[in-house]
């Protein structure tokens, strides 16, 4: 009777160290998941059409002329953008 007993108890405690390794290695495949896929989306460069410079695609401006995505470090090289457009344009 307690031999029965501790073979309930020592797969009983198997099955449970197997479930916390499972849930352990799922974790970590979650977490290079998500990772990966924010490292992505982030670090894209782009590059000033008016001053030349470049930097990172979340920190610019993104303006939309005539079908193209252009972007700028600043309010100031967008409106000299918008601006020789303008005047090439007339």
């Amino acid at each position: 009777m307690i031999i029965g007993f501790l073979k309930i108890f020592f797969y009983a405690l198997l099955a449970y160290i197997i479930y916390l390794i499972i849930k352990f290695f799922n974790s970590l495949n979650k977490a290079s998941k998500s990772h990966r896929t924010s490292e992505h989306s982030k670090g894209i460069m782009v590059k000033d059409e008016v001053c030349n410079t470049y930097l990172p695609k979340e920190d610019a401006i993104k303006e939309i002329f005539e079908g193209k995505e252009y972007y700028f470090c600043s309010n100031e090289c967008r409106t000299k953008f918008l601006e020789s457009k303008k005047t090439d344009s007339s």
